[in-house]
């Protein structure tokens, strides 16, 4: 019989006697005979339940410790979560790596990792994992030996071993980041891959941020590196420092084990607030030591690199950055308070020496002693106010007062600063009264009358600037450009006010968002084309300096991220179908399909711009001046140029093969349909490589468009068999194999018999155009064989996948089928269907592994071969 125990509702506070109290901690097995007699069957009475026999209280806690989880258990079941955030970092570093070693660095990889994958489908996992990783060490060797670096060593020795010091480091990381992919060493070493998660969560933000400033550095120079840096600090700070949950462990079981609740402990904490406030401060200084001290802007430079950081790591700190110097909330927040009133005084005092007066002193109209007083008052009290506001301290009558009275101030000393008439200063004493109000009060029509004010004193200052200057800028007068500058930024100031008007009214938002786009797409236009300002010498007086556009590049996607989490934007997508589609037709496959192509079309046309009939589209004079000039025949002569018709091809492969993978093309469940669509996709992919790719040899059409079609057929009939595919296929992939030799020798041939009786000159140009063609088809048949492999590999999986689940359910369905007869009915019918219209899985496993095998060794003979050349 079974045996079936019910625990009463409250237990005793003490244990029976009989009970080891050593079961709860080390458990044992302990037998009962199925003969024993049933327990009592317990019910929930008012009178307390008689007690349990001590044997079977005894089996039951065995059987609650067995089923309770381990507390061992460290591997979470998703894997490494956080590569996103590692390849943030990782990915560009490691692409800027690569373009620095260059091609030996490239070839060395690319052979390594195909080596690494060869072992992976071999499901040679260990071999696979120390290939990478002596794929890595061998590109730090060719690293090592490039000749970037090496011409760098002659200049600064000390330098190079740095940089060579900083790539070796990058390189092991990516190996690190590389080794977390592996599962089997998550399944196998769990305390491992967490010590590898926390090593590369403490030392990728170094050297990442160091990555990054070179990279910066090469593009645009040496002058402000220093400010790079801090920036790159700045963001990896926010990305690896903040605390983040392990992949690798479980944080309740753990806790008490730990320092922290996140990957990195108090010491790696503490290097990377020293690295993010101190190594900006010191790069700067050891490149700027010749004029450190030269004036107040240079010092001002070395303050702020030192307390923007500072006040960037104090707002961090209200993530939990700074856990390692105190857990007390309270404490915390004094801390960042009196640290942070300290540090925002000194930024605002420095942008005062190092911006505003150094580039907008020519509108300040306050007398030397005032100024400097007037500004500071300005500056550092709109700075107090709104970080007092960010903080969350103002919120009561006393201060909510205090807010008001300090924005009445800060409105009236600006005005007083760039001249505004003192018979007209309560406009902008109302004007910060009202936008007080509503950042106290959240009033809609006082931040309303804060627009209307302010745009009046915008006008005034257009007007009292430039509004006398008789000049062109744009291609238009002046006063008709200073209106486009008003109406942007009166736009600018009620948008934020429109977004907080009724559901109803959201539309508003979208029109005031598309108009100020269209204006200042306008504008920009405007100065692009017709601004003189960029050409006789004053290249660096621009308008708009590149540290704005990326200030408000960033800000912009800043608030259209948080505008996202908000609520949708119905904006980008109401241009389109696809709200129609989603709202009207959320059941219609064959909308959304056609959905799928037509945006598809929509950006083929977009990206490939094929050549349309004049009569077709509208096109003005600017359009035909803009690409048609006779500057270019006069500087460059007459360049043979490459037809532009078979991009025509392309569009026409790209959405057949979307019309087919939507089932648009029904290729799944008619044989002739898909052999014709793989002939079809395969003519016009190979008509597009042929004339846009080997233009010049016209014999090898035919050889590479019949390559093109032989992969297409061979790949979609891997995809989709057909009952006679596997008598067919080898054929079609030895012929795809036969003609690689004969498209390669024959370019050479060909060519090189047309020009025998030329001289030496025209012998080597046209050497080289074989060199280069040959060159060209070693890299298209590489492509074609690795396409051919990747897609053997899936198959291969998933057949060895079904046999797997054939398998078992041959072994289950031997027990008993869990399915009800008819169910099983249609599954027998089903199996019986497919087995007379497709071959065995064991004859296609064989023959996709022959083919697999030979696949590989084509393609790595095809890379090694062009990395040869």
């Amino acid at each position: 019989g079974s045996l079936r125990i019910q625990l009463p509702p409250r237990p005793p506070p003490h244990l029976p006697v009989g009970v080891n109290p050593d079961l709860l901690l080390h458990p044992r097995p302990v037998l009962i005979p199925l003969a024993a007699p049933r327990p009592p069957q317990l019910h929930l009475l008012p009178q307390a339940p008689p007690p349990l026999p001590a044997p079977h209280l005894q089996a039951t806690l065995v059987r609650l410790v067995r089923r309770a989880p381990r507390r061992r258990v460290r591997l979470a079941p998703g894997g490494f979560a956080h590569n996103a955030r590692i390849a943030v970092a990782l990915a560009p570093a490691a692409a800027f790596l690569l373009d620095l070693g260059g091609a030996p660095v490239l070839a060395v990889l690319a052979v390594g990792l195909a080596a690494a994958y060869a072992l992976d489908a071999l499901r040679l996992r260990q071999g696979a994992f120390f290939t990478v990783w002596a794929a890595l060490l061998a590109a730090d060797v060719a690293f090592f030996f490039s000749a970037s670096l090496s011409s760098a060593a002659a200049a600064s020795l000390p330098l190079t071993v740095l940089a060579l010091l900083l790539c070796a480091e990058t390189s092991f990381l990516i190996g690190v980041w590389a080794s977390l992919q592996f599962r089997w060493i998550q399944l196998e070493n769990p305390t491992i891959v967490a010590a590898l998660e926390r090593l590369l969560f403490a030392c990728v933000p170094i050297a990442a941020s160091a990555v990054f400033t070179w990279a910066v550095v090469s593009a645009v120079g040496m002058a402000n590196a220093s400010y790079y840096l801090a920036t790159f600090a700045m963001v990896f700070y926010w990305l690896f420092s903040v605390p983040r949950s392990s992949s690798f462990k479980n944080r309740k079981q753990d806790a008490p084990l730990q320092d922290s609740d996140g990957i990195l402990g108090p010491l790696e904490s503490c290097v990377h607030a020293l690295y993010l406030l101190f190594v900006p401060v010191l790069f700067h200084a050891a490149s700027n030591h010749t004029t450190l001290f030269a004036s107040w802007a240079n010092v001002c430079d070395l303050l702020l690199l030192f307390f923007v950081p500072f006040l960037f790591l104090l707002y961090a700190s209200t993530r939990g950055s700074l856990w390692w110097i105190t857990r007390d909330t309270r404490t915390m927040d004094q801390i960042r308070m009196a640290n942070g009133l300290v540090a925002l005084v000194i930024v605002v005092l420095c942008l005062e020496v190092r911006v505003v007066f150094h580039a907008f002193g020519r509108y300040i109209h306050a007398p030397p002693p005032l100024n400097y007083l007037l500004v500071t008052v300005t500056m550092l009290g709109g700075a107090l106010g709104l970080a007092a506001h960010a903080a969350g301290k103002v919120g009561d009558a006393v201060s909510s007062v205090a807010f008001m009275g300090l924005a009445v101030l800060v409105s009236g000393a600006g005005a007083v600063v760039i001249g505004f008439p003192l018979v007209f200063l309560p406009l902008p004493m109302m004007s910060g009264y009202y936008v007080a109000r509503f950042f106290t009060k959240k009033s809609l029509s006082s931040y309303f009358t804060f627009v209307g004010i302010s745009s009046l004193m915008v006008l005034w200052f257009v007007v009292h600037n430039y509004w006398d200057l008789n000049i062109w800028v744009a291609g238009m007068p002046l006063k008709s450009f200073t209106k486009y500058i008003v109406a942007a930024v009166i736009m600018a100031m009620a948008v934020p006010g429109l977004a907080l008007l009724p559901a109803k009214l959201r539309f508003l938002v979208e029109l005031g968002l598309i108009g100020h786009a269209l204006l200042l797409c306008y504008i920009e236009n405007r100065l692009f084309n017709y601004a003189a300002m960029y050409y006789f010498g004053f290249e660096d007086d621009i308008i708009y300096p590149s540290y704005m556009v990326l200030i408000t590049t960033f800000f912009g996607l800043a608030l259209l991220f948080c505008y996202l989490l908000s609520h949708p934007l119905y904006f980008f997508t109401g241009t389109t179908c696809i709200p129609i589609v989603a709202l009207h037709f959320p059941h219609a496959q064959s909308a959304k399909r056609v959905l799928v192509l037509v945006v598809a079309t929509g950006l083929l046309f977009v990206i490939m711009q094929p050549p349309v009939k004049l009569s077709w589209v509208y096109r003005s004079e600017l359009i035909r001046a803009a690409h048609l000039s006779d500057d270019d025949t006069s500087i460059y002569g007459f360049v043979a140029s490459k037809p532009t018709w078979p991009s025509w091809l392309l569009i026409a492969t790209v959405v057949l093969t979307l019309a087919a993978a939507t089932s648009i093309i029904p290729v799944k469940y008619i044989v002739e349909l898909r052999a014709l669509y793989a002939v079809g996709v395969g003519i016009t992919l190979g008509i597009y490589i042929s004339v846009q790719y080997f233009f010049q040899a016209v014999v090898l059409y035919p050889l590479l468009v019949a390559t093109i079609v032989c992969a297409a057929v061979f790949i979609v009939f891997t995809h989709l068999p057909s009952e006679s595919s596997t008598r067919v296929l080898p054929w079609v992939f030895s012929l795809l194999v036969a003609l690689f030799p004969i498209t390669y020798l024959l370019e050479g041939q060909l060519r090189a018999n047309s020009f025998a009786v030329e001289d030496e000159a025209e012998k080597f140009t046209n050497m080289l155009a074989i060199e280069g063609a040959r060159m060209s088809l070693l890299g298209l048949y590489a492509a074609i064989f690795m396409i051919i492999a990747l897609e053997i590999k899936f198959e291969l999986a998933l057949l060895l996948h079904d046999k797997a689940t054939d398998v078992t359910h041959g072994v289950s369905g031997g027990r008993g089928s869990a399915f009800p007869p008819k169910a099983r009915l249609l599954q027998q019918h089903g199996d019986l269907m497919l087995h007379q219209l497709s071959p065995s899985r064991d004859w296609q496993l064989k023959q996709l592994g022959c083919l697999r095998s030979a696949t590989y060794l084509r393609f790595c003979a095809s890379s090694s071969a062009l990395f040869s050349t």
